[in-house]
């Protein structure tokens, strides 16, 4: 009886899993299956660029997985029941004859070990009006909704981006560069990245103020409104178009199980990404509550989500084939961003994510984030780059079940 490996989600994370996996194990032992909503990879880090019209190149993973041994199964996960293993999906099935349209049907998958890869999604903080009348890019979908309201807004209508991390510098300048006539502004709540060092923090002001875009700094937006928003002092700033970048919230199956979560959702992970409570559940990703060096906790970002999926699935292939368990270093070298098609900034940072004094600006930077963007993507499609070709044999009862409750890491 084959071991029943099922991967949630197909992000870097879950995608980059399911691969390792199928490389790593013997198909007669293993059935690998990976649960996705969608058919093709959607590169996150690009639906800044999909929004303001940019093209991108499909992915679908038939293709990606072909000959692997891993089964794709397009559905949307509903339930996880960690103490049945078992998990509910959703599947989209086309009825017969001329007016059928798409129905949905539900069904109860099995496993001995899960992957649970569904990542995050946007975050509204909780902000009054930001649910009903912001914009977000953090999906395909909504980036395209985005994609089609800038394309019908007139020249001189103002945009405001809320939120100054990564995301919304990269989406702020890539609507400034692809729509120049539109009036762009970004609101922060603390300075213009002031994570950065000096030269970064320079390197933004002087794109930023080439692209014509006004920066409201310490001023958190307090209040969405179809036409404005309100940040904390009481400042209304005119917005056609609000998009909301301030952070993402983890997928909330999670917290509806049994699972130990944390506080914000995510799964609390021993240092190989399994499951506290329960050992045969690993998290990977934006779902993974992990702690890297000095004892900071993960930033939710491809740089994070792609290791944490090599050290699960070097885990289990390990478990079950009664291999050593190897430990893959986690650690950041620098913080990548796009400014526009022109200009990038690459700041270089500490193991545990702080600016340095080192950083890379202008059209060298950009294309060094382009290829950046590009490797997540390949990596995906080829997930098991520099492993070794023989896979390795699933060994004692392990095939048909997954360790019981208890069993020591």
């Amino acid at each position: 009886m084959q071991h029943r490996i099922i991967v949630l989600g197909a992000g870097y994370s879950g995608a980059v899993a399911a691969g390792r996996l199928a490389k790593r194990l013997h198909r007669e032992d293993v059935a690998i299956t990976l649960v996705n909503a969608e058919p093709d990879f959607v590169e996150r880090v690009r639906m800044h660029q999909l929004a303001v019209g940019q093209d991108l190149r499909p992915r679908p993973f038939a293709e990606m997985f072909a000959g692997t041994g891993v089964e794709l199964k397009l559905a949307r996960v509903t339930a996880v029941d960690p103490d049945r293993r078992t998990v509910t999906v959703t599947v989209t099935v086309t009825g017969v004859g001329a007016d059928a349209g798409p129905d949905a049907a539900e069904e109860e998958l099995e496993y001995d070990t899960l992957v649970y890869a569904l990542g995050s999604a946007w975050n509204d903080q909780g902000v009054p009006g930001a649910a009903e009348h912001a914009h977000e890019i953090a999906s395909r979908p909504g980036a395209l909704r985005l994609r089609a309201r800038l394309a019908g807004l007139d020249a001189g209508r103002p945009v405001v981006v809320v939120g100054g991390g990564l995301t919304g510098v990269e989406a702020a300048t890539e609507i400034a560069e692809a729509r120049p006539d539109l009036d762009v502004a970004l609101a922060v709540r603390g300075g213009l990245g002031d994570w950065l060092s000096p030269k970064g923090r320079g390197h933004l002001r002087k794109v930023f103020d080439g692209l014509g875009i006004t920066v409201h700094e310490h001023a958190p937006v307090t209040a969405v409104a179809a036409d404005r928003v309100t940040t904390a002092d009481g400042t209304s700033v005119p917005a056609a178009v609000t998009v909301w970048t301030t952070g993402f919230a983890v997928h909330p199956v999670a917290r509806a199980t049994t699972l130990e979560v944390t506080g914000t959702g995510q799964i609390v992970v021993d240092r190989t990404m399994r499951s506290v409570s329960h050992p045969d559940v690993y998290a990977v990703g934006d779902a993974a509550a992990v702690t890297g060096p000095a004892g900071k906790p993960l930033r939710m970002s491809c740089a994070s989500g792609v290791p944490t999926a090599w050290q699960a699935a070097d885990a289990i292939a390990a478990r079950l084939t009664g291999a050593k368990i190897p430990e893959v270093s986690i650690r950041y070298f620098n913080q990548c961003v796009s400014l526009g098609r022109r200009q990038g900034l690459i700041q270089y940072v500490t193991a545990d994510d702080r600016a340095v004094r080192a950083a890379l600006t202008g059209r060298t930077a950009a294309l060094y984030k382009e290829l950046v963007c590009k490797g997540a993507a390949w990596g995906v499609a080829n997930p098991t780059l520099g492993l070794p070709a023989r896979r390795r044999r699933v060994v004692g009862t392990a095939a048909r079940a997954a360790a019981p409750a208890g069993t020591p890491a």
